[in-house]
């Protein structure tokens, strides 16, 4: 098995029961993200980049699984800590190539609303704030 396939099948595993604000089944979000990256260690993060946030994987978990250290990284700076500001996230990811990336394509694929039937004003203020984090990111690619 790949390394692409072994973090696909950790987080359908890992995502197995959550739903999206739309319904649909969660680990589609991860897999949507993945298909906006080319390079393997990019899609390889963002199979994973929710796993240590949201389900009980841990790092570790990760570690043990024999993903890299650069992989590792990026999950970590794309893993928003209990406490942190929001923009305190954004930079920290920021700092890491390969997250900022992820994060981009992560960003790109959470502000298309087609997946909510009646986008509310919370969902509209929630894709402003994702509009200045993208800014923000996009601004440190160049």
């Amino acid at each position: 098995m790949s390394t692409l396939e072994k973090a696909i099948s950790i987080a359908a595993l890992a995502h197995e029961g959550q739903v999206d604000k739309g319904g649909a089944p969660y680990v589609l979000h991860p897999l949507k993200v993945m298909l906006r990256l080319a390079h393997d260690e990019e899609r390889i993060v963002a199979v994973l980049h929710d796993v240590v946030e949201d389900t009980a994987t841990t790092l570790a978990d990760l570690r043990d699984e024999g993903f890299s250290e650069a992989i590792l990284g990026a999950i970590d700076a794309l893993t928003k800590r209990e406490g942190e500001t929001y923009q305190a996230f954004i930079e920290r990811a920021a700092r890491d190539p390969i997250a900022r990336r992820v994060k981009l394509a992560d960003l790109a694929e959470n502000s298309d609303l087609s997946r909510i039937s009646e986008p509310s004003q919370k969902d509209l203020d929630r894709i402003e704030k994702y509009r200045k984090a993208t800014d923000y990111l996009t601004a440190l690619q160049r």
